[in-house]
């Protein structure tokens, strides 16, 4: 038996479509508004949600990646009374299930509900639970948990991979997990810096070289595409590789065989590759700075690191986890590991490291760390920060406590509870910039459920 969520505002629809799937021997429950719908989504675990796109309180379809942040994501199928290409188009974008008009027979319902079961049915049946040998990823945070899932299922194929994330967030040792959990554990992983080789020598490099092929070409040189036959080639930075060579580069991926520079001799490389970059591919494709042929050869499997500003709850243990590599047995105390949670690391889990190195070097052997051990800019971003917070609940206490000031009456311990409300929701949307969809992430809120604080709490 399967649990079905129907969002609709016709109570007629939800009753026949409820009766139809309650015969199918399913679970039903149904609700008439947006935020009445996500609340249940979230509080529950659903196999499939039927949506509407017109809701008298939202919109069915910016609701899709609302429900797909879910830890128990179910399948979603747009309902809608009348068809709109753009709707439909973006329903897809979103990785619904399907969409379909009301007008249609409910044999078409049904069917699609059928097959997204089967659907659902399978992708469960596929879920690996095997420990995969993490290198040095550290974190239990959901994102953290999502990438990992992915390793394992990029590890299990030898299908092109791309990672993307910020600066610092630990592209080359994802790369290298993948490798290490793959049938080609026992050959090489060769790293390419695509933004570290020199430009006259980038086709050399990649490809190789014979003796004489260029002034300086004293002997032949194998490429490193050539040294990761039967292994992982590892290309970092990729959005830096020249044109022309990106154009012979296509070629190597589609045929697996290339000619080094001043050979009339094609050479053969049985590669798996894995590309990653901070920079947004798709633009560069649009500003026809990189090329959109292999932009789609490159990868089938895209993982996306998540900065570290939004796994708070991880630099607690990737903290701990260095500390306890150092030689000189540095300890954290309460009031640094909060200054450390609060600063955003723009530079991610790099700066953090080099950050931790830097300090329990000055800090000495055996030292416990404080807030004034840290470095002056990251004190200097946090106060300021402390200063904004308490700017803004000093606004707060104005509006919300100004009669009860008047008065002379105490605060109240039900008016304590809503002042730290209010101060969470505060930090909550200064820590993710107001991104509502980043908020609701992290605070496990549903949209409606923030939406609703923050009309309370004027925010």
């Amino acid at each position: 038996m399967s649990k079905i969520l129907i969002i609709d505002d016709d109570s007629q629809i939800c009753k026949t479509l409820a009766k139809l799937f309650t015969r199918m021997g399913h679970e039903i429950d149904y609700s008439l508004t947006l935020n009445q719908g996500l609340d249940k989504a979230f509080d529950k675990m659903f196999d499939i949600v039927f949506l509407d796109v017109n809701l008298p309180d939202g919109n069915g379809l910016e609701a899709i990646d609302v429900i797909r942040e879910h830890s128990f994501a179910p399948e979603v199928i747009i309902m809608t009374g009348q068809g709109d290409p753009d709707g439909a188009e973006l329903a897809m974008k979103s990785k619904a299930w399907d969409y379909i008009l009301k007008s249609g027979s409910l044999k078409k319902i049904k069917f699609s509900l059928i097959r997204a079961l089967e659907y659902r049915q399978q992708k469960q049946s596929k879920i690996h639970h095997i420990e995969i040998e993490r290198e040095t990823i550290i974190g239990k945070s959901q994102l953290i948990s999502r990438c990992l899932d992915k390793i394992s299922t990029a590890a299990s194929n030898d299908l092109p991979i791309l990672i993307t994330g910020e600066t610092g967030t630990g592209k080359e040792l994802f790369s290298k997990a993948i490798h290490n959990n793959s049938k080609r554990l026992s050959e090489e992983f060769v790293v390419v810096d695509c933004a570290a080789l020199p430009e006259h020598l980038v086709e050399s490099t990649l490809f190789g070289h014979t003796k004489g092929a260029f002034t300086s070409a004293d002997s032949d040189k194998i490429g490193l595409l050539k040294m990761a036959d039967k292994g992982t080639l590892f290309l970092d930075e990729v959005g830096e590789l020249p044109l022309n060579v990106q154009k012979k580069f296509l070629r190597v991926l589609q045929e697996k065989k290339f000619r080094p520079v001043g050979s009339r001799k094609e050479v053969k490389s049985d590669f798996r590759l894995i590309s990653a970059t901070h920079r947004d591919l798709s633009e560069m494709v649009k500003k026809n700075q990189f090329r959109e042929d292999l932009f789609f050869r490159m990868f089938s499997i895209n993982i996306h690191l998540p900065p570290l500003k939004d796994r708070e709850n991880d630099i607690k243990d990737i903290a701990q986890t260095n500390l306890m590599t150092q030689k000189n047995s540095c300890t954290m105390s309460q009031e640094f590991l909060k200054e450390l949670q609060m600063y955003e690391w723009p530079g991610n889990v790099r700066e953090l490291v080099n950050t931790l190195d830097q300090v329990c070097s000055d800090a000495g052997d055996g030292s416990t760390l404080f807030p004034h051990h840290l470095p002056g800019h990251i004190r200097a971003f946090n106060i300021r920060n402390k200063f904004d917070a308490s700017k803004n609940n000093e606004i707060f206490e104005k509006v919300h406590f100004s009669e009860k000031k008047k008065s002379g009456s105490t605060l109240k311990f039900k008016d304590h509870i809503e002042r730290m409300k209010y101060e969470y929701l505060h930090d909550l949307l200064s820590t993710t910039k107001g991104n509502i969809k980043e908020s609701c992430r992290v605070s496990g809120l549903s949209r409606s459920q923030l939406y609703r604080l923050m009309q309370q709490y004027h925010l």
